[in-house]
């Protein structure tokens, strides 16, 4: 009887998804993917074409970049559903042009029922995929709260105005594109094993290119918090879904896990690097140390000299990824639970003692290699950028964790939960689905932020708003943001240049170097290896997502050529 309800559900589903109803906010498919743009006024770029075009319209109606943000961020929550979300979280850094740069941390929290060893068996192994599929691998969702609470500082237009977009794409209905099409047929099972209902995301067909979406329950949430604000999602009729779903589905999450969540302002870690003043994401994120720490190891070195993806820049740049990682492990972790030793890890006298066993001929052995001494003191992810008229200036990212998250969709409201309880160290010393090894201080506790690698960048010159970058990608994300900025403060690369070169990746354990698809020539990787490097194909590093201004004060946006990202201005 299961599998011919099963059937039933999967046929409904695929007429239902078949036809929409035209929405003002949509796009002839198929879309145009611009991949760059330029605009004297205002630039959006995001990880699709209807979430950017959604973006410019406010910007256009008079929205400031806040406002942009918030749109494009539940937009997202509609046509990128795999990252997109409002069942997950993320890092933000804006740059009001009159006032203060600030960073808010909207990472999801562990709930107050989880424990340190809630995804080990009786002999202290891990459980598989425990952390990864089902309720019981999300964390507390951030991104309703971030954005409300961001709006509520900083925004202009109408909360309610800005959802409204969202919320015709879901109920209306939108075009699929052929990437989202290959994703969602891949998932198929995986949603029904871990969700209560057949969700939208899942017909009995494949899907294919230009079939139409329609999540009609996710319409019904954004009416919500359209309505309520953030009491629509974490109080009220959502958040009695939300409750059900963990009850029917073995969830440890309780009301007053959602009623207590709230967002926390950070102050945002800044550095210089050259003549650029770099803005980027202080811990829960373990990414803007990651990065200092790498423009800050290479920096003694002529990387210049060395050229792009010459040997010697590669080796230079692994090695110093390497003891980054290492670092990572060790010390990085919520610091609301934990002592991190952040000014101590980026001092320069720390950096150079770091990079001592470095030699240029030789790769360095990731078993014999431990963390340092810092002297004491005193996946699936998406990025997306906005800069308005005014000069301010937003860099977000957000996630799901893993592709689709949890694929936990909640009964009666359309969206994914996260899986960001893998964000953690289920047990010291094993890696999580991305292969980071973590240690103590990134241990489950109640009420605990996981580690992220999410790097959001605001870059300034003299004061002004220079460039806005990001990338998904789990922990290649510090290494990409790294090797955007070295392409073009080192490399003398434009922007669109430095994002599409081919990226690779170092991050301690696996002792491999990771590399895009043709990365190396033959006679480079053979002299890596002759190093003592492991070379590592595979599939597409990162979707960076980046905006710069011009010598002639126009804005440019750049969208990775590596999906259905999109820039446009005017």
């Amino acid at each position: 009887m299961m599998r011919i309800f099963l059937l039933c559900s999967f046929a409904i589903c695929g007429l239902s998804c078949c036809v929409g109803a035209q929405s003002k906010w949509y796009t002839p498919f198929p879309y145009k993917m611009e991949k760059e743009a330029t605009g004297d006024s205002a630039m959006v770029v995001s990880a699709h074409p209807l979430a950017t075009q959604t973006g410019l319209e406010v910007l256009q109606q008079g929205g400031n970049a806040v406002d942009a943000a918030v749109a494009v961020q539940f937009a997202l929550a509609v046509v990128y559903p795999q990252a997109g979300n409002i069942g997950g979280g993320g890092f933000l850094i804006y740059h009001p042009e009159n006032d203060s740069i600030v960073s808010l941390d909207f990472r999801e929290k562990a709930p107050e029922a989880a424990t340190e060893k809630m995804f080990l068996d009786s002999l202290g192994n891990i459980i598989p995929n425990k952390s990864r599929y089902g309720v019981q691998a999300s964390g507390v969702p951030g991104s309703v709260d971030g954005m409300w609470e961001l709006h509520q500082k900083y925004g202009r237009l109408p909360w309610d105005a800005l959802i409204q977009p969202a919320i015709e794409l879901a109920d209306k209905g939108f075009q699929i594109t052929d990437q989202e099409a290959l994703n969602l047929n891949r998932e198929k099972l995986t949603f029904v094993r871990n969700s209560s209902i057949v969700p939208a995301f899942v017909k009995f067909d494949d899907w294919k290119k230009g079939d139409w979406l329609i999540q009609h329950d996710l319409a019904k949430t954004l009416n919500r918090i359209s309505a309520e604000g953030r009491k629509g999602f974490y109080e009220g009729g959502t958040a009695a879904l939300i409750l059900r779903e963990m009850e029917a589905k073995g969830g440890i999450m309780r009301a007053e896990d959602l009623k207590n969540y709230k967002s926390v302002w950070r102050k945002p870690l800044e550095f210089d690097y050259k003549d650029l003043h770099i803005i980027t994401m202080a811990p829960p994120s373990s990414g803007g140390i990651i990065l200092q720490q790498l423009l800050g190891m290479t920096r003694f070195y002529p990387l210049a000299q060395y050229g792009f993806h010459t040997a010697a820049a590669i080796h230079l740049m692994a090695e110093a990824e390497r003891r980054a990682f290492a670092d990572r492990a060790h010390y990085l972790g919520d610091p609301d639970f934990v002592k991190i030793p952040a000014k101590g890890l980026a001092d320069t006298s720390y950096l150079r003692h770091r990079m001592r066993t470095f030699d240029a001929k030789k790769a360095t052995i990731s078993a014999d290699l431990t963390a340092g001494i810092p002297p004491k003191e005193s996946e699936e992810t998406t990025h997306f950028a906005v800069v308005d008229w005014e000069g301010n200036a937003i860099s977000v990212t957000t996630t799901l964790n893993d592709t689709y998250g949890s694929r936990s969709v909640v009964a009666g409201t359309g969206f994914i939960l996260n899986n960001e309880m893998d964000d953690f160290s289920a047990k010291p010393g094993v890696p999580n689905i991305y292969g980071a090894i973590g240690g103590k201080a990134n241990a489950i506790a109640p009420g605990k932020r996981p580690l992220s690698s999410m790097t959001p960048v605001l870059i300034t010159k003299k004061n002004k708003v220079w460039m806005a970058l990001g990338t998904p990608g789990g922990t290649t994300i510090p290494t990409s943001v790294f090797q955007i900025i070295v392409n073009m403060a080192e490399f003398g690369m434009t922007l669109p240049e430095a994002v599409q070169a081919k990226r690779f990746h170092h991050q301690w354990k696996p002792d491999q170097i990771s590399i895009e698809e043709d990365a190396f020539s033959q006679q480079v990787q053979a002299q890596l290896e002759k190093m003592g490097h492991f070379v590592n194909i595979r599939s597409p590093i990162g979707r960076v997502e980046a905006i710069v201004r011009l010598p002639s004060g126009m804005w440019q946006g750049v969208a990775d050529p590596r999906g259905d990202d999109t820039a446009r201005g005017f």
